[in-house]
């Protein structure tokens, strides 16, 4: 009987271990980003994009959809129509089409902003067109 014990304990203790790194290496995914394009992507060019500190992006546009992740520090982004955002290490952001961008500004008073920007094209089109104030 107490071989029975034994050998039941230590099966549970391998079952739990069994448990536990089945649990330590299981993916986890967590959304970022869910949006619709209004267009056919023939090609994808990313960039990782440095702003100095107080740096301002002016006023501008892009042809194509642009995806993008904060990677350091934090922008101040506004969308033509839209509220004022900050968007903070991790954050995602879309910018559509063709809408004027008013503001994609560094935030921070101390750190450069990093941030990785995906440009979603159907064709040869610029990347970026800047607009007049």
């Amino acid at each position: 009987m107490k071989d029975l014990i034994k050998t039941i304990g230590i099966l549970i203790l391998l079952l739990n271990s069994a448990v536990l790194t089945a649990q330590q290496n299981q993916i986890t995914r967590k959304e970022l980003l869910n949006t619709s394009l209004d267009q056919k992507v023939g090609s994808v060019q990313m960039q990782e994009i440095t702003m100095n500190v107080g740096q301002n992006a002016p006023k501008h546009l892009h042809p194509c959809p642009v995806l993008g992740i904060i990677k350091s520090g934090e922008a101040i982004f506004q969308i033509e129509g839209q509220e004022k955002t900050v968007l903070h290490e991790g954050d995602t952001f879309y910018e559509p089409k063709n809408k004027t961008i008013l503001h994609f500004d560094n935030g921070s008073k101390e750190k450069a902003l990093i941030f990785t920007a995906i440009y979603l094209k159907e064709g040869n089109e610029e990347n970026i067109q800047f607009l007049k104030k």
